[in-house]
């Protein structure tokens, strides 16, 4: 699939975390999350603060590792907490929009570059902005072009990445992603990761990797929009529009790897 242009995902992690913001702020704080069983509308306000100050900071200061920094503090009203949210975002963006995609930054991926935050907190503030209008029971459309790239990067990033601890076997079976609204495919292949964690607790199990269209007809289909697709992968959606085609004992195999804890 084809990123987005820098300037794209800069121009959609402020207007995704505007409509974050000011959905929010219409809300009673002590609502509860659906897409995060055991917040409130406070704790996924405060989530969001805490991630986007922790990458602003890394883009400014480009540690090593994220060993040195000292985490704000949280407000203990919600309106100091909207306040604190509105200077963390600013920070982000304007970090973001002063470096280069292409510097290297400490992240917790393999893509250790400004390029991967730019990416990750687009995405991160979509997925919350859904978690904020899923909290205050209302919708707006979601951006397809954005949408349609997180469904890749989950795929590939939150969940096809195997820990540096582990290998991935692949297996003989594959499945396509087709997002109808977007004229794109995501491919994947099913396997096997296993391996030692650093408790020294072995794990052999099932997961995939995004590949490129490997020339062979796939066991299995999935297809919808971009919007439903997402928010089916990030468990914030049933599922209900999307179309399903081909050898179903793969899908379920495939619903197991994305049921895993993200």
């Amino acid at each position: 699939m084809e990123r987005l242009t820098p300037d794209a995902y800069l121009d959609l992690l402020a207007s995704e975390s505007r409509r974050f913001r000011e959905v929010l702020a219409d809300c009673d704080p002590r609502t509860p999350v659906p897409g995060c069983p055991g917040w409130d509308a406070a704790d996924l306000a405060w989530h969001l603060t805490r991630v986007q100050a922790f990458w602003a900071w890394i883009v400014d200061h480009r540690p090593e590792r994220p060993t040195d920094r000292v985490a704000p503090e949280r407000p203990s009203a919600y309106d100091d907490l909207l306040t604190a949210f509105d200077q963390h975002t600013a920070a982000l963006q304007a970090a973001l929009a002063d470096a280069d995609p292409a510097d290297q930054a400490w992240t917790w991926a393999e893509d250790q570059s400004v390029g991967f935050v730019l990416r990750r907190q687009a995405l991160e503030a979509l997925v919350h902005r859904i978690d904020a209008e899923q909290t205050a029971g209302t919708t707006s459309p979601l951006d397809v072009r954005l949408a349609a790239d997180g469904v890749d990067e989950v795929l590939d990033v939150m969940v096809g990445a195997a820990p540096e601890w582990a290998s991935f076997s692949p297996l003989p079976h594959h499945l396509r992603l087709d997002i109808t609204d977007a004229d794109a495919s995501v491919w994947v292949q099913l396997g096997r990761v296993a391996g030692t964690d650093p408790d020294d607790t072995h794990h052999d199990d099932d997961g995939l990797l995004v590949v490129t269209d490997p020339g062979v007809e796939p066991d299995a289909v999935i297809s919808g929009e971009a919007a439903p697709l997402l928010t089916r992968l990030w468990r914030r959606g049933d599922g209900a529009e999307i179309h399903l085609a081909g050898d179903l004992a793969i899908v379920d195999r495939f619903r197991q790897v994305i049921h895993q804890p993200l």
